[in-house]
C-alpha cells in the first residue's frame, strides 16, 4: 500500500476503531480520532517535503500527462467490465491541498473536544469526512473521484444535522440537496465523456489529453455541467445560498473544514479537470466566469458588511474571497493569476479556518455571536483580541501576510489578461473594490467587538483561551506569516504543475 492509499485508508480504519470503542468512554474516542488524524497529517508533511526537494521538476512537460505525476498508485483493475480502475496520484496541484487537509483535519478534531453528546459517532463521521477529502485530491479515475465526492456528503450532512445549531436540520438538508443537485450534472458529464471515447475509459488524464479533440458542442455541454457541479461547491454566486446556513448552524470544527477544505474542492476540480480538458469551451466562457467572480467578490463583501452575526460575517467573506479564485481562473493564460488561485486556496483555508476557530472560542464562553452585544473585549481578553486582529488583518490583505500575496497575484494576473477578453482589465478594476469593502467589514467587526466601553457586569466572567485552543490557532498564524513573508517555497511547489496545465488550457 502506497502513501496516497494510506491517506484514505488510515482515517477509514480510525472510523471503525472509534465505532468499536465503549460508548461512555468519550476521552478514548477523542484521542483515538486524534491519533488516526495525526498520522495522515505527518504523512502529508513528508509528502510536501519530499515533493519539494526531490520530485517537483517531474511535474513539467512530459510525453504524457501521467508522467508529470510525482506520485502514482495504479491503475489497478477495479471493475473490468466497465474499465473502472483504482488510480490515484499527486503532483504540485494536489500536494499543498493534501497538506492543508491533513493540518485542518487534525486541528478540527482537537477543536471538537468540547463535543459532549454522541461523541463516538461525531468523531467517526469526522474521520470518514477526512478520508473522502483526501480521496478527492488524489483520484485520477472519474468513478473514484465521483465516489469520494459523494462520500463527503454523508458525514457532513450528519455533522451539521445532529450536532448543529437551532436550524440544523434545515441547513443540513439544504447543503445535501444543493450538492447532490450539482453532482447529477457531473455524473451526466462523466457519462457523456465515457461513451464518446473509444475505448470507453474513465481515466481523467486520458480525457484531458484527448479533450481538445472532442466536438465543440460536446465540450461546451460537459464544461457547463462540470462547472455547475464545481461552482456549487466553491460556491460561486448565485450558487452560494447554502453556505451561510450551513456555516451558521454547523459546529465550529465543521465550519473550519467546510471553509478550509470543502470549498477548495470546487476550484481544485476546475483546475484538475474541466479547465485543461475543455480548452475551447474555457476560452468561449472565460469572460462570463470572470463576471461571476467579480460579482461574488463585491456581493460577498457587501453582504458581510451588513451582518450582525460573527459567524455569518465570516461565512459571507468566504463567498467574496473565493470570488478572487474565479476571477483568476478566468485569466487561464496568466501564470500569475493561476498561481494566485493556489495561493488564495491555501491562504483562505488558513485564515478562514482561524477566524471560525476564534468565533467558536468566543461563542463557547459568551453563548452568543451577535456583534452588537459585545464591546471593549480587548480590555478583558487582550491575547484573544490580538489573535483575532491578526487574522482579520491577514484576511483583509495586510502586506506581510498570506492574504496580501494571494490577492496581489490574482489582481496582477487578471488585470494583464486582456488577451482572454478586452474587458478583463475593467472587471478586475471593479473587483478591486472588494479589498476596500473587506477592510470595511473586518475593521467594523474589530471596532464593535473589541474596542469601546467594556460591560463588566455582562462579560466580566469571560476567560482567555486555553492551551488546546492555542494549539489549534498558532500553527495557522505561523503559516500565514511564513507565506506572507516568504512565498517562494509555495510558488516553487506549484509552478511546474501549473505551467503544464496551462499548456493544455491554451491548446
Amino acid at each position: 500500500m502506497g502513501i496516497l492509499s494510506s491517506l484514505i485508508l488510515i482515517p477509514l480504519v480510525g472510523m471503525v476503531v472509534v465505532m468499536m470503542l465503549p460508548k461512555d468512554n468519550k476521552w478514548a474516542a477523542r484521542w483515538t480520532a486524534t491519533v488516526f488524524s495525526a498520522v495522515p497529517m505527518v504523512q502529508t508533511i513528508w509528502l510536501t517535503w519530499d515533493y519539494f526537494f526531490t520530485k517537483r521538476d517531474m511535474s513539467g512537460l512530459a510525453s504524457s500527462l501521467a508522467d508529470t505525476m510525482a506520485y502514482v498508485e495504479g491503475p489497478f483493475e477495479w471493475i473490468p467490465s466497465l474499465n473502472i480502475q483504482f488510480y490515484v496520484g499527486a503532483d504540485g496541484l494536489s500536494v499543498p491541498l493534501l497538506a492543508l487537509t491533513g493540518l485542518l483535519s487534525l486541528i478540527s478534531i482537537l477543536a471538537s473536544f468540547g463535543i459532549k453528546e454522541r461523541v463516538k459517532e461525531y468523531f467517526a463521521f469526522f474521520l470518514l469526512l477526512e478520508a473522502g477529502m483526501m480521496g478527492v485530491f488524489v483520484a485520477l479515475d472519474f468513478f473514484l473521484f465521483y465516489v469520494f465526492w459523494e462520500i463527503m456528503l454523508v458525514p457532513m450532512y450528519f455533522l451539521i444535522g445532529v450536532w448543529g445549531g437551532p436550524r440544523k436540520e434545515y441547513a443540513a438538508i439544504k447543503f445535501f440537496l444543493y450538492t447532490l443537485f450539482g453532482s447529477i450534472f457531473m455524473l451526466v458529464a462523466i457519462l457523456l465523456l465515457y461513451f464518446n471515447t473509444e475505448p470507453h475509459t474513465l481515466n481523467i488524464l486520458t480525457h484531458i489529453e484527448n479533450g481538445s479533440s472532442l466536438p465543440y458542442v460536446l465540450q461546451m455541454v460537459c464544461f457547463i455541467f462540470f462547472f455547475i457541479a464545481f461552482a456549487i461547491k466553491v460556491p460561486v454566486w448565485p450558487f452560494h445560498t447554502w453556505l451561510p446556513d450551513a456555516h451558521v448552524e454547523a459546529p465550529t470544527a465543521v465550519s473550519v473544514i467546510l471553509a478550509g477544505v470543502l470549498l477548495k474542492m470546487g476550484t481544485y476540480a476546475m483546475l484538475r479537470i474541466s479547465w485543461p480538458m475543455f480548452p475551447d469551451a474555457l476560452q468561449s466562457l472565460a469572460l462570463w466566469i470572470a463576471v461571476l467572480g467579480g460579482i461574488g467578490i463585491i456581493y460577498g463583501a457587501l453582504v458581510s458588511l451588513a451582518q450582525k452575526d460573527l459567524k455569518k460575517l465570516v461565512a459571507y467573506s468566504s463567498v467574496s474571497h473565493m470570488g478572487y479564485c474565479m476571477l483568476a481562473l478566468a485569466a487561464y493564460n496568466s501564470a500569475q493569476a493561476i498561481s494566485g488561485v493556489m495561493f488564495q486556496m491555501v491562504s483562505h483555508g488558513l485564515l478562514t479556518g482561524g477566524l471560525f476557530l476564534l468565533v467558536g472560542v468566543l461563542y463557547d464562553r459568551a453563548h452568543t455571536r451577535e456583534i452588537a452585544v459585545f464591546g471593549g473585549l480587548g480590555v478583558k481578553l487582550p491575547i484573544y483580541t490580538s489573535i483575532m486582529v491578526f487574522f482579520s488583518m491577514a484576511s483583509l490583505g495586510l502586506p506581510g501576510m498570506s492574504g496580501f500575496i494571494s490577492e496581489f497575484m490574482v489582481f496582477v494576473g487578471a488585470f494583464g489578461a486582456s488577451s482572454v477578453h478586452p474587458y478583463m482589465p475593467y472587471i478586475t478594476g471593479i473587483s478591486v473594490l472588494g479589498v476596500v469593502l473587506g477592510a470595511a467589514y473586518l475593521l467594523r467587526m474589530v471596532q464593535r467587538v473589541f474596542l469601546g466601553p467594556f460591560d463588566m457586569s455582562k462579560w466580566g466572567g469571560l476567560t482567555e483561551m486555553n492551551i488546546r485552543e492555542y494549539v489549534t490557532v498558532v500553527p495557522l498564524m505561523v503559516l500565514t506569516l511564513w507565506i506572507g513573508m516568504y512565498p517562494k517555497p509555495l510558488n516553487n511547489l506549484v509552478s511546474a504543475t501549473l505551467e503544464n496545465l496551462m499548456e493544455y488550457m491554451a491548446r
